[in-house]
């Protein structure tokens, strides 16, 4: 039976030496070693193979079949192995490999592309995987190593209490209110959020959980009166379209407004959420990179409401 503990990679590669040597002596040359550790290792080989896998000629040596045989396979993992180590190179010094992330809707709208089309062209090597979902979601599969990096928020009810891992600040992202185009507030340059009152809220937070609106509502001396629960940003849109109701809309989330409505901003101190990029405690290089663009992302970007 094939004793395959014994065809380790220090292993491998001096049957390979030897076989394109053609020579015990020139292999011991190329590997560093003597002539009779390399005899010796080779009969090693031999026993765990169960059977010869040179000839001994009298000028050198060639391989017997299934010596060609094991051969064929030492060469395909010798290559592996190289290719392995190349990668993992690349991969710390952010070179390769994969960036798996994560983002909340709104920030797959501006933010995330507009850094992910800066850093693909950085780091062209780099394969990109994203998945989008809710900020206590991408925290639990950063915990469990399942992400490299994620965008999250506070929105609508702050972050989990469970470690975050390390939190990058990006921005505040202010909430402006979304209106059919024909409301009786559309044309203002501001809308107070008082003038508000009587409107009904499309919201996506389960009755009686703490958000921005409750509290933004309450400062303003209010409660607002709760219509449907949409969980989607483009759902939101459609209900207010349609008339039936009106919603906050992060900026972040500006340019994905439809036709048929307008953003405006609230008077006076404006409710915002903060938005942080989402780290592993040991952050791969690449990830570094892609949160400083991130960074970066809020220097060069503005957005006015429509």
């Amino acid at each position: 039976m094939l004793d395959t503990n014994a065809f380790d990679a220090a292993a491998l590669r001096l049957l390979d030496e030897v076989a394109r040597s053609g020579s015990f002596t020139a292999a011991a040359e190329l590997l560093g070693h003597t002539q009779s550790a390399v005899s010796r290792r080779v009969a090693a080989l031999e026993r765990a193979a169960g059977g010869p896998l040179f000839e001994r000629l009298p000028r050198g040596v060639r391989l017997t079949p299934a010596g060609a045989a094991l051969h064929r396979h030492a060469v395909a993992v010798l290559d592996r192995l190289e290719r392995a180590g190349e990668e993992l190179a690349a991969l710390h010094a952010g070179r390769g490999g994969t960036l798996r992330l994560g983002a909340f809707a709104t920030a797959n709208v501006d933010l995330v592309p507009g850094t992910l089309r800066r850093f693909a062209a950085r780091r062209p090597g780099v394969e990109l995987r994203l998945v989008e979902g809710l900020t206590t979601k991408l925290l639990a599969r950063l915990r469990a190593g399942a992400l490299d990096a994620a965008v999250v928020s506070d929105y609508p009810a702050g972050l989990p209490a469970a470690d975050a891992g390390r939190l990058v600040p990006l921005r505040e992202d202010r909430l402006l209110v979304a209106l059919p185009t024909g409301h009786r507030l559309a044309a203002e340059a501001e809308v107070d959020l008082r003038d508000l009152a009587g409107e009904t809220w499309i919201e996506a937070a389960p009755r009686g959980q703490p958000t921005l609106l409750l509290a933004a509502c309450a400062a303003a001396g209010f409660a607002p009166r709760g219509g449907l629960r949409v969980a989607e940003w483009t759902g939101k849109f459609g209900f207010v379209a349609a008339g039936l109701g009106v919603t906050l809309v992060p900026e972040l989330a500006a340019r994905a407004v439809p036709a048929g409505l307008v953003l405006r901003p609230l008077r006076g101190q404006a409710p915002a959420r903060r938005v942080y990029a989402a780290l592993p405690e040991d952050p791969l290089p690449a990830a570094l990179e892609f949160v400083r663009l991130l960074e970066e992302w809020e220097l060069c970007t503005t957005h006015s409401p429509t």
